[in-house]
């Protein structure tokens, strides 16, 4: 493991590493893992990543995830998900397009990356128990997380979760409680819950770990792409961890002398809840909260985002954009992503409506690299 500290983007702070560490104590905004990449040989390590097998997974980039190599992770073999091309998708003629198929992971979704991260840092250093509040896919990813580890986790899921996910949860050794209200609800809950208990909360965004595991999906597609990075991705974005570890990963890379190439990135969303959309418009460097979150993709529909800056600086430092598509929209391009055999979420769906309007736009331009992320399973919903 590349040595690593705990860093305050917005502040600049350098907090010390500790099993519980969670926001900036200074001015409460997320922490990220910083490596000392200074000196690291980028050639050689890339090498050593690509000669090792698929089978293992996330974990093939240990280098630069939070664990030792003493030490053994907590997975059901997440990662090493497929990029698939897409070569007869209308509105995308020209373009070199794939999809990174998130939902061949264990639990369905990408959330098995950042929560096998989390469980695992959490655990090696003496977790028992955890909270997560949850839109769906992360709680279950947690409960089978957690189980897996044989430790507790409880789960806040809105009251109107689909009850597909609620049993999901269950199946997993989950614990479910029930809250009227959003994402942001359920959050209020699990922290007061934390409060009071051993449990450590794994909230999007308040500890540093989840962003590692979910930074392994652009690892992996720069890899696919013969170590260049693409030139731009489509991401949907609610709590916004992947776009960030997206982003953040490029910047590793680029720090070791490894796929340089500019990357584009835009966030997609629902229309009935862009707080994302709408900062981005204003020029604004954070988000209000969005008032009357609706949307049927529920991944989506987070008002408040705690990462809100750090997905904003990354759309503007990577000069990409954001833009927001119906639920309609959203649900017929899932559709038609299963023309192609990819079985994809709504949120999948929503990428493919975003990248259409982008190349009509002409913000993708022909014989361009896009990524789009499904980034869970049609049978999630």
């Amino acid at each position: 493991m590349t040595s690593f500290s705990l860093e305050c983007d917005a502040c600049g702070e350098r907090i010390e590493v500790s099993p519980r560490a969670s926001v900036c104590s200074t001015c409460a905004k997320p922490l990220l893992v910083r490596y000392a990449l200074d000196g690291v040989d980028g050639p050689t390590l890339i090498e050593s990543w690509s000669r090792r097998p698929c089978d293992a997974g996330l974990w093939r980039f240990r280098e630069i995830l939070p664990i030792a190599p003493d030490e053994t992770p907590v997975s059901l073999g997440e990662g090493a998900t497929p990029l698939l091309a897409l070569d007869d998708i209308d509105g995308l003629q020209g373009l070199r397009a794939f999809v990174k198929d998130e939902g061949r992971n264990p639990t369905g979704s990408f959330k098995d990356r950042g929560l096998s991260a989390a469980v695992t840092r959490a655990v090696l250093d003496g977790a028992s128990s955890f909270v997560i509040p949850s839109a769906g896919n992360a709680g279950v990813s947690l409960a089978a997380y957690a189980s897996r580890a044989a430790k507790r986790a409880r789960v806040y899921l809105p009251a109107d979760t689909p009850e597909m996910v609620v049993r999901r949860t269950r199946a997993a050794g989950g614990e479910v409680r029930s809250v009227d209200g959003l994402i942001t609800d359920c959050g209020a809950k699990a922290r007061e819950y934390a409060s009071r208990t051993e449990a450590l909360d794994l909230s999007t965004l308040r500890e540093p770990y989840r962003i590692e595991g979910k930074k392994t999906m652009m690892l992996e597609i720069v890899q696919a792409l013969g170590w260049r990075a693409p030139d731009a991705i489509v991401y949907p974005t609610g709590g916004g961890t992947g776009l960030i570890g997206s982003w953040k990963a490029l910047g590793e890379l680029a720090a070791m002398g490894v796929a340089t190439a500019a990357t584009r990135c835009y966030a997609v969303q629902a229309d009935g809840c862009a707080p994302i959309v709408r900062a981005f418009d204003e020029g604004a460097r954070a988000a209000e909260p969005w008032i009357g979150a609706q949307t049927r993709a529920y991944g989506l529909r987070v008002p408040s985002a705690l990462g809100d800056a750090l997905i904003l600086k990354a759309l503007r430092e990577s000069g990409g954009g954001a833009l927001a598509v119906s639920d309609e929209e959203s649900e017929a391009s899932a559709v038609e992503l299963g023309k192609a055999g990819i079985s994809a979420s709504i949120e999948g769906g929503a990428t493919l409506a975003a990248a259409v309007r982008l190349r009509e736009e002409g913000e993708l331009v022909d014989g361009e690299t896009v990524i789009l992320f499904n980034t869970a399973h049609a049978l999630v919903y």
